[in-house]
């Protein structure tokens, strides 16, 4: 195979914390990197998170709806949300899904693992395929500063939401995307 993973980490020289927040940092590092320049650069260490699609078992996709500082409006997305400390994704997916959504995860399983901006940050997203049953459903429990609207809607206006850009978020497209390329062909 012609695309390997990279082993040969850079060094880091120096480090020292910009800034420090609810949910990331950001760290100004020196680095001789291993092709053998020396770079300033900032890094934003992040929490890994889970992204979900979940699907019921006549193609209905579970959507939400909530406000998005980085756009400052709502947008709609895939329910996502940060993974606790040692928590793998499996669990944090069930756990947000059900904080979230009210909805209860059947199976669960990784499709693959994300980085959605590797020249700035290490956030890692977990991209997990979860089944559910639109009739078994639980209490939301919102964190104090988040509320979310969830709605069932069909796969192909998901992928016109997709293609049109009203579902724009990296960690959506990038799920759907997989699913329509590598899994859905699969099932049907």
């Amino acid at each position: 195979m012609f695309i390997k993973a990279s082993t040969k980490p850079g060094r880091i020289l120096a480090a020292h914390t910009a800034y420090s927040g609810h949910i990331f940092e950001v760290i100004q590092q020196t680095i001789d990197t291993p092709d053998g320049l020396r770079v300033e650069r900032d890094l934003i260490k992040h929490a890994p998170a889970v992204a979900m699609l979940a699907l019921t078992p006549d193609q209905k996709v579970l959507v939400n709806r909530e406000y998005r500082v980085g756009i400052n409006a709502e947008a709609f997305a895939l329910p996502a949300g940060l993974m606790d400390p040692g928590e793998n994704p499996v669990v944090a997916a069930r756990r947000e899904l059900a904080e979230e959504t009210g909805y209860e995860a059947g199976e669960i399983s990784e499709m693959c693992a994300i980085r959605s901006s590797e020249g700035m940050t290490d956030e890692t997203v977990h991209l997990m395929l979860v089944q559910i049953d639109e009739t078994k459903r639980t209490a939301q429990h919102f964190d104090q500063d988040e509320f979310v609207t969830s709605q069932l809607v069909p796969l192909a206006d998901v992928i016109k939401a997709v293609q049109s850009g009203a579902i724009g978020s990296a960690q959506s497209v990038a799920a759907v995307s997989y699913y329509l390329a590598f899994i859905e062909g699969k099932t049907n």
